[in-house]
């Protein structure tokens, strides 16, 4: 047996069990994030509808999502949307840009089950 091909395997396994685990914290905290707006939590799991009613969260209009599909455009409006979620849920930029934009996954996390409440500012 090749060593190299059994070693590519195993990390090929524990990268994809890594991933899926991570997606479904990810889904979990956006499920909250979602019921703590007035959405159905279930909007969170879809991949592009989660786009859509997260630029919706942040207070603009659904069809801006579409500039995620834009290079460049959607970095930017990502931190837009960032720091506009997190000011309606009381929290500021700092925690906008560090938790909500740039470790998404801890930020959701600390919104979803954490004190924050949803106000439309």
């Amino acid at each position: 047996m090749d060593s190299n091909l059994i070693t590519e395997q195993l990390f090929s396994t524990s990268s994809v069990l890594l991933g899926v685990v991570l997606y479904v914290l990810y889904a979990v905290t956006m499920w909250k994030v979602f019921a703590k707006a007035g959405y159905p939590g279930i909007l969170a799991l879809i991949p592009i509808v989660n786009w859509i009613f997260l630029v919706k969260i942040a207070g603009m209009s659904g069809w801006l999502a579409l500039l995620y599909l834009i290079p460049l455009v959607n970095v930017v409006f990502a931190l837009v949307v960032a720091f506009k979620e997190g000011a309606n849920f009381g929290k500021g930029g700092a925690f906008s840009f560090f938790l909500l934009w740039l470790f998404p996954y801890i930020g959701h996390l600390i919104i979803g089950f954490g004190s924050a409440e949803y106000r439309r500012v």
